[in-house]
């Protein structure tokens, strides 16, 4: 089950480092250091998307090290938005793998491109594309 509420300032962060590594991937890829990064990466995101934004490695990093040096946040955001999100990441993480690995760089390159795309969205002016995306299905979706 997820926390009753996340602080937006960690998938923020959580953004900013998987940005990072997506650049990295872009740079190095489709040399296996770049394709072992992105396969890093997917695994990061499939971790977000069953357990939680929450439960990656780069929130215990926020948790424990940016956090206690930060004001308390002023709102508490719903956990399930950035969860979807990291599904979004992993479809794209998987899809660039797969251009990567059976030759199809530019698929590779487009795939990691645009999920760099998003995290930076999100890194740099807090606008959670996938977020905004559960929320608009959430909207069109018939009420149970």
């Amino acid at each position: 089950m997820s926390a009753p509420g996340l602080d937006p300032r960690g998938p923020q962060f959580t953004a900013a480092v998987t940005a990072l590594v997506l650049a990295v991937v872009l740079l190095t890829a489709p040399r296996p250091v770049g394709v072992a990064l992105l396969a890093a990466q997917a695994v990061l995101f499939a971790i977000g998307a069953t357990r939680g934004v929450q439960a990656g490695p780069w929130s215990l990093v926020f948790r424990r090290l940016v956090r206690p040096r930060l004001a308390p946040p002023d709102h508490l955001e719903d956990p399930e938005p950035p969860r979807f999100a990291q599904g979004v990441g992993l479809a794209f993480a998987v899809v660039g793998l797969v251009g990567y690995v059976v030759g199809l760089g530019l698929l590779g390159a487009v795939a990691t491109g645009l999920a760099l795309v998003a995290a930076l969205l999100n890194a740099v002016f807090r606008f959670c594309l996938g977020c905004e995306m559960y929320l608009l299905i959430r909207r069109l979706a018939p009420a149970r």
